[in-house]
């Protein structure tokens, strides 16, 4: 498990960093042409207009987690014959947008996200939301949508100004230290100021914390030295 921490996600507002997140991606889709579009993305067989249906097919649970409406979420998934769990939700969202107009893609996740925005930070991050894992405070479910947002704005290649990058790099690992802990991590992690120390099957490595964020999103690059073992344990977010 993680080392014990008084709150390190304290200082970070998962509001503000979701509008930032959300906005990045919002800049770059914007400016992308047919040939952009079609570039392949880091997810391994998505191109980046299907990083866009992705997210824009996504709020569907989103949503529905806001509203209270599991049941209707599962019977609709039901109703479409999806099956395969989240991995199965994912490759529906996508596939049956292949065949809208992009520009349409684009303006549905633009309003549905808008929306799970503003109504998140409205109900604070003290509040609940119904998860499928269960009851969950705002806050951490809006950090995981930030994780997740700034996993895929790499994937697809959004730039990201050298000003921004060490702050973003280190509420990226504060929180994935703390979704560790939450999984109960065979990984001890243990951050410096540039570097993350982890330990796990009687192994130890230090990480520059852009390393360690990768491995807990699974996006180390093939190849990469750290041990297969370290890498499972330390992929969380993904």
């Amino acid at each position: 498990m993680t080392s014990p921490t008084e709150n390190p996600l304290a200082d970070f507002d998962p509001f503000d960093i979701f509008d930032t997140e959300a906005a990045r991606l919002d800049r770059h889709f914007s400016d992308l042409g047919e040939e952009g579009w079609n570039r392949p993305s880091r997810c391994a067989g998505w191109s980046v207009r299907d990083v866009l249906a992705h997210l824009a097919g996504e709020e569907l649970y989103n949503h529905a987690c806001l509203d209270g409406d599991l049941k209707g979420f599962s019977a609709t998934l039901e109703r479409e014959g999806v099956t395969g769990g989240y991995n199965g939700f994912n490759d529906w969202c996508v596939r049956r947008r292949r065949d809208v107009p992009v520009e349409e893609v684009l303006w549905e996740w633009r309003r549905a996200n808008g929306e799970t925005r503003e109504r998140m930070r409205a109900l604070g991050r003290d509040a609940e939301l119904q998860t499928m894992a269960g009851p969950y405070p705002v806050g951490l479910q809006a950090f995981h949508y930030d994780s997740e947002y700034a996993a895929h704005a790499d994937d697809v290649g959004a730039p990201v100004p050298d000003g921004e990058a060490d702050e973003r790099a280190r509420w990226r690992a504060e929180v994935a230290t703390f979704v560790l802990g939450e999984q109960d991590s065979k990984a001890q992690v243990e951050m410096t100021a540039e570097r993350v120390w982890v330990h796990a099957f009687g192994m130890s490595e230090q990480l520059p914390v852009s390393t360690f964020v990768e491995a807990t999103v699974g996006r180390l690059p093939d190849g990469h030295p750290l041990d297969r073992r370290l890498k499972a344990a330390l992929r969380c977010l993904a």
